[in-house]
């Protein structure tokens, strides 16, 4: 099953033609310079900073970060400190994606659970680094491939199907239709497309999904049709 629509600039985040301001959280330096330098090659991404788990929180305050890219395992800060830490921000709050070295399905359900909107493995391509941050910036969700299959299962073990259902029912059949296409992988436009809507529409309809799910992003709300039944797994 692919997460990874892309479903158009959110408000109070950057717009296409706008230069992505990026924040890299890692404790080893020797990572952050080379983030920093693979980032800082695509004309439209800027660094604004790079520092560890503990500086997390003033870089935040400091700079108006767009993305931030953050290690999960760090020391005296986590990863999901610092995802905790973003959550409690006034909106609009930076998209977080976790880059880490390992898939590890527990700690991918919990950053998702935090509201991660991507988790991406340290070997990721430099184009698709890139292509990853561009798509954050988009208020789109991005997992690596590697740990798609482990956040599904993970959730899948974790959590009652009875609650998935409940949340489901809240849902107008319309909102439900919606649902099932953005678990799919489809973006807005091809939502539209499919349903014979405008992508106005399927935006107000997006906008009352994710409300109702009180899901923070697309992969939260496609994680709870999964385990309500909507949408089999594997596909």
């Amino acid at each position: 099953m692919e997460l990874t629509p892309d479903p158009g600039p959110p408000p109070g985040r950057t717009v296409g033609g706008t230069v992505v301001r990026v924040l890299v959280v890692d404790d080893e330096q020797l990572v952050r310079t080379a983030l920093s330098t693979v980032l800082g090659s695509a004309d439209d991404l800027e660094v604004v900073a790079a520092v560890d788990g503990v500086g997390a929180a003033a870089a935040l305050s400091a700079h108006r970060a767009d993305v931030v890219l953050c290690d999960l395992r760090m020391p005296y800060v986590d990863g999901l400190t610092v995802l905790r830490h973003v959550a409690s921000c006034p909106p609009p709050r930076p998209a977080v994606a976790v880059l880490t070295s390992f898939a590890d399905d527990a700690l991918v359900a919990e950053a998702l659970s935090l509201g991660a909107a991507g988790y991406l493995v340290k070997d990721s391509s430099p184009e698709h680094l890139i292509d990853a941050v561009r798509r954050l910036a988009r208020g789109a969700a991005v997992l690596s491939a590697e740990v798609t299959r482990p956040v599904i299962d993970g959730f899948l073990r974790s959590r009652p199907d009875a609650g998935a259902v409940a949340q489901v029912a809240l849902l107008s059949p319309r909102e439900r239709e919606v649902l099932v296409l953005m678990a799919r992988g489809l973006g807005n436009a091809e939502v539209a497309d499919e349903l014979h809507l405008s992508q106005a529409t399927v935006k107000y309809h997006v906008s009352a999904v994710l409300t109702k799910l009180g899901a923070e992003n697309r992969v939260q709300a496609a994680l709870v049709a999964v385990r309500a039944g909507l949408v089999p797994t594997g596909t």
